[in-house]
C-alpha cells in the first residue's frame, strides 16, 4: 500500500486510504466526528476574520496618518509657494 501512495503516476484511492482502519465506526461516533470538525471549521472561521480584522484597522490607520502628512505638505506649499524657475533666455544668433 506505501508503494501505492508514493507513486506519482498513480492517484492513491480512498479505498486504499481506508485499508488502515479495521473497525467500522457507529453512527454515533460519526456525528461526533463531524460535529468536532464543524467546530474546528468555525473556530478558524472566527480567527480568519479576527485576523481580517485587524488587518483592516492597520490599513485604515496608516492610510489616515498618510493622509496627515500629504495634507500637512499641501498646506505647507500652499503657504510657502516654491519660487517660480527664471525662463530661459535665447541667445540671439550674430549674422
Amino acid at each position: 500500500m506505501t508503494q501505492n501512495l508514493l507513486r506519482t503516476d498513480r492517484v492513491a484511492q480512498p479505498e486504499a486510504l481506508m485499508d488502515t482502519e479495521q473497525e467500522q465506526k457507529t453512527p454515533a461516533e460519526l456525528k461526533e466526528i463531524r460535529l468536532a470538525r464543524r467546530a474546528a471549521q468555525e473556530a478558524e472561521g472566527v480567527k480568519a476574520m479576527a485576523e481580517i480584522a485587524a488587518a483592516d484597522v492597520a490599513i485604515r490607520k496608516r492610510t489616515e496618518e498618510l493622509r496627515a502628512l500629504r495634507l500637512a505638505r499641501e498646506a505647507d506649499e500652499l503657504a510657502n509657494p516654491p519660487e517660480p524657475k527664471p525662463k530661459a533666455t535665447r541667445k540671439k544668433k550674430t549674422s
